[in-house]
């Protein structure tokens, strides 16, 4: 089983974080599925995800991470430097979810929404679910 992020297609932040992590793991270590998409809904249901979570999920070696948890995970295996923000897991759970939250319900005000989710280029293509 790859170890899959599984992001909101409909969100420029989502959409641009999801490049940014691209861009960072060159070794492919992540692959991508969306949230509103078949193979999305399909993995998400296949290990018991609720579909209602406004969250970043990360499915790592069978284990699933959400809420602010995900981004710190995710950030232990992108290159350089940000390697380090997997430090603020020092923070209690309970203050990052609430900031993660809080900016989760303000994504679309603060960055929009498109109709459709990003269509990756041909060489991506292969790391995004289908």
């Amino acid at each position: 089983m790859p170890n899959i992020i599984f992001y909101d297609g409909v969100c420029h932040f989502c959409n641009q974080t999801i490049q940014f992590i691209i861009k960072q793991d060159r070794d492919g270590y992540y692959s991508f599925a969306s949230l509103q998409s078949e193979i999305g809904m399909k993995l998400m249901n296949e290990f018991n995800i609720p579909n209602n979570m406004e969250t970043i999920i990360l499915l790592d070696n069978n284990y699933i991470y959400s809420y602010s948890d995900a981004p710190l995970q995710i950030s232990r295996r992108l290159r350089g430097g940000w390697r380090f923000i997997y430090l603020l897991v020092i923070v209690p759970k309970s203050i990052r979810d609430y900031f993660y939250i809080y900016f989760s319900k303000n994504r679309y005000k603060w960055f929009g929404k498109s109709e459709n989710c990003m269509l990756p280029t041909p060489e991506l293509r292969k790391r995004f679910l289908e």
